[in-house]
């Protein structure tokens, strides 16, 4: 390690556990030389060291599984570069599965991986045994493997990387502990150490579960928490041999490895148990917590069950040690909306060691560049609600994170904890008439509403859930009737100021420069030409403009707003999303409704689409736009939300006349599918550009004043693109889609779907994806085609369309 400790350096990362070395690594790779690594005790003395060390290639998403992969071949040249031993072993794994969702999980998740180029095989119990004599598989299904996954040692990959960053020039300094950050103007610049001060252009939290205590230095808010994570070493088994593969039995909450002759025997249990409370004690290091045999003792019954050769084998080591675990079970990766040049790689919810390569790349990427080089928005600190710090709610929702990991990942699967956090002012209402709510962002949303006599609570399933011929009734009253959504949600943003026009044309692709009462539909382009934003402006006076975006994404492009404002710009900008509660009042009679409610005249050529007006609305002052996610007409009716209660009463009392049905936020996904509506998250990210999207209509490219991002807009549509997104559905009416599964044209995988739902007027699940090539994708393309979409190892007839298959004219959005 280094001994004299610098007075100034480029970069200063907070944590000497694998993914500080990785990042230190990663930056010397990219000819950064001058970093400083920190760590308060020994590397790897927090949670690394006594990690399982499980590597695998599949982690549940194309960006996770993108890093994962990338690890894994670092790991397996790491040694041979630095002469360090990793002790990485590629004996394969195999998840099993002991009930048809299980099953079904497994086989979606080969779908991804053959997609992603990963070796997979689908085995049924006689193949399983052939690979695991020792296990009991007569209520098995079948399972997955993956033979390039494997294992390696998480100390001696640790020093492997600490090595390589030595040798391109890092230094790494123990025993130094970080006690606050050095800030000036929104920016840090640098660390007060125990020895003394460090100057910095750039600091990087990297302190795993410390990393919540080191944000707070610097008024950054990294929502993670400790859980105690548990596992047991038996004494050397006869029956053991060195290649036998990491098994997971996720339905009985277990993992197990081969250690040396011994299996170790790991949990991600229901209902864990959260730790550091009340802070995490000064002198931690390499330490273990308290046995709790009791906790663990369902978990050790199931292995015995699995592996029945246990019953006689000893116990070596019960083994009791902290993990950190975010609200969403995503760790938390970049630069902090609060700090500029102040960045974050914590909160690895037990995948650490696997994503520990490619999170250390992709990080040292975006501080080398000033901005990520591929879509890392699940896994993007500024997806945190500033309420998701908050210790008390941390603690409950960590407990559950943890068991999530090996839970059934159902489609629309909603926490159960931390719960009722941010509700509209029309929750108990809404609650009264059946909804049955999900969260994003803390907000209580009514996902579907349960008829009467009927309990509003999901059945989770991967085919038709419970509440399917519930969504279906409120999909046809949208399309045929009137429907009313709650939509308050919406992240909401006041930009005003004299200099509101010209900050806003800047960030905008479309043209914002409109008169009084527009709506514009716009996207915020990165300089690559990607899409950090999908959302509506519109103008409500010359110096006055109301940005309403996603409720997922209100941080995110707050801060992207915020950060593209010249500091010398005359404008400020007011996140306004709590002070006003959103109806939708969308479908066919929307317009016979209102206008028993409002004496504005709702006439199309009086209140056309595109615009907006304030209006009276029962007893209180609206602020209607005429604009739709679903595809048909209707208004948004923005209020004050102290006003909602009693509009939403004078909506319902005039309802029933025109068909009014309540409907949820799966009916407002199934309509936009239909509609071929892109999601931001799913369907369009920063690494999707208009042109792929199929968005170029709201790009301005003449105006006249250059967007973010113009130059790679014009430069790709002169060239052409590889990839275009496309609308598909299933010829056969049965199967579901949600996402992830693969496209197949004339035989070959070309993509897969980024979004799915059923399309209820069309009869049959609509899903959206991007069809590859790289020798370009143009209409001819896509039009010549044969098209599969895989769903769980069976493919599926599928048309394709570039157009919306539901109203491609949109003559009922306009009507």
């Amino acid at each position: 390690m280094s001994k004299d400790l610098p007075k100034k350096t480029r970069v200063a990362i907070v944590g000497g556990g694998i993914v500080g070395c990785s990042l230190a690594y990663h930056l010397t790779k990219l000819g950064w030389r001058d970093v400083v690594v920190l760590e308060r005790k020994k590397l790897t003395s927090g949670t690394t060291w006594h990690a399982a060390g499980l590597v695998r290639e599949v982690l549940g998403s194309v960006t996770l599984t993108r890093l994962a992969q990338y690890s894994l071949q670092l790991f397996q040249t790491l040694e041979a570069e630095t002469g360090q031993a990793t002790g990485l072993k590629q004996n394969g794994s195999i998840g099993i599965a002991t009930n048809e969702g299980r099953w079904e999980e497994h086989r979606r998740s080969a779908g991804l991986a053959k997609y992603l180029c990963v070796e997979v095989h689908l085995l049924g119990p006689t193949e399983i045994l052939e690979l695991y004599p020792l296990l009991n598989v007569q209520d098995v299904i079948g399972g997955i493997y993956f033979p390039k996954d494997g294992q390696t040692n998480p100390a001696d990959t640790t020093m492997a990387l600490a090595k390589g960053a030595r040798m391109g020039g890092a230094q790494i300094f123990e025993d130094t502990k970080v006690t606050g950050v050095l800030t000036a103007k929104g920016r840090a610049t640098g660390v007060r150490t125990e020895q003394g001060d460090i100057e910095a252009e750039v600091v990087v939290n990297c302190a795993g579960m410390w990393g919540r205590e080191v944000g707070r230095m610097a008024g950054v808010n990294v929502p993670l928490h400790a859980c105690e994570h548990f596992y047991v070493v038996t004494e050397p088994m006869t029956e053991m041999r060195p290649n036998l593969p990491v098994l997971r039995d996720m339905d009985g909450s277990a993992y197990f490895k081969e250690d040396a002759g011994k299996l170790l025997i790991g949990a991600f249990e229901p209902n864990a148990k959260p730790w550091g409370m009340e802070g995490i004690p000064e002198d931690f290091c390499f330490d273990e917590l308290p046995e709790d045999m009791d906790h663990f003792m369902p978990i050790l019954e199931g292995a015995i069950h699995r592996i029945p050769a246990l019953e006689s084998a000893g116990i070596r080591t019960f083994f009791n040690g902290p993990e950190s675990f975010t609200p969403d079970d995503r760790y938390l990766l970049g630069e902090a909306p609060e700090l500029r040049n102040f960045y974050v790689g914590a909160g690895f919810n037990s995948v650490g060691i696997q994503s520990s390569g490619g999170a250390g790349k992709a990080l040292a990427e975006w501080i080398v560049e000033g901005a990520p080089t591929l879509d890392l928005s699940e896994v993007d600190i500024r997806r945190m609600e500033p309420f998701q710090g908050n210790g008390k709610y941390l603690e409950v929702r960590a407990a559950e994170a943890l068991g999530v990991l090996y839970a059934m990942h159902w489609p629309y699967r909603q926490f159960e904890s931390g719960r009722s956090i941010r509700v509209s002012p029309l929750h108990e209402r809404l609650k009264a008439h059946g909804a049955c709510f999900g969260e994003v962002a803390g907000w209580e949303r009514p996902n579907w509403f349960a008829p009467e006599g009927v309990e509003p609570k999901y059945e989770y399933s991967y085919e038709r859930q419970n509440w399917f011929p519930y969504a279906a009734a409120e999909h046809k009253a949208v399309r045929e009737a009137v429907g009313l959504f709650d939509q308050s949600s919406f992240a909401k943003f006041m930009v005003q100021g004299r200099d509101a026009e010209s900050v806003l044309q800047r960030i905008c692709a479309n043209d914002v420069a409109v008169e009084s009462g527009r709506i514009v539909y716009t996207q915020w382009l990165n300089a690559r030409g990607g899409i950090e934003a999908d959302l509506t402006v519109t103008r409500l006076a010359e110096d006055q403009y109301f940005v309403v975006t996603g409720a997922a994404v209100g941080p995110r492009n707050l801060n992207w707003l915020n950060r593209n404002t010249p500091e010398d710009a005359r404008v400020t900008v007011t996140d306004v999303t709590g002070g006003y509660a959103v109806m939708g009042i969308m479908g066919p009679n929307s317009r016979a409704l209102l206008s028993e409610l409002t004496d504005a005249d709702l006439a199309n050529e009086r209140f056309p689409f595109g615009t907006c007006q304030e209006i009276e609305i029962g007893h209180a002052l609206a602020r209607a736009l005429r604009v739709t996610y679903v595809g048909e007409l209707g208004w948004e009716i923005y209020v004050p939300s102290e006003f909602a209660a009693g509009v939403f009463d004078a909506v319902q009392a005039k309802g029933a006349a025109h068909g009014l049905k309540l409907a949820g936020m799966h009916v407002l996904d199934s309509c936009r599918i239909e509609k071929a509506y892109r999601h931001w998250g799913h369907d369009i990210s920063d690494e999707d550009t208009p042109i792929e999207a199929g968005l170029g209509f709201a790009c301005r490219l003449d105006k006249n004043v250059p967007f973010i991002g113009r130059d790679a807009v014009l430069r790709q549509k002169e060239r052409g693109v590889a990839k275009r997104l496309v609308q598909f559905a299933l010829d056969d009416p049965a199967p579901m889609l949600y996402h992830n599964e693969p496209i197949y044209r004339d035989g070959v995988i070309v993509g897969y779907l980024s979004s799915g739902n059923y399309g209820h007027v069309l009869g049959r699940a609509i899903g959206l994806g991007y069809v590859r090539n790289a020798d370009g994708v143009d209409a001819d393309f896509v039009k010549t085609g044969r098209y599969e979409i895989e769903v769980a190892g069976t493919r599926f007839a599928a048309t394709a369309s570039l157009r919306p298959m539901y109203d491609p004219k949109s003559e009922r959005v306009r009507a």
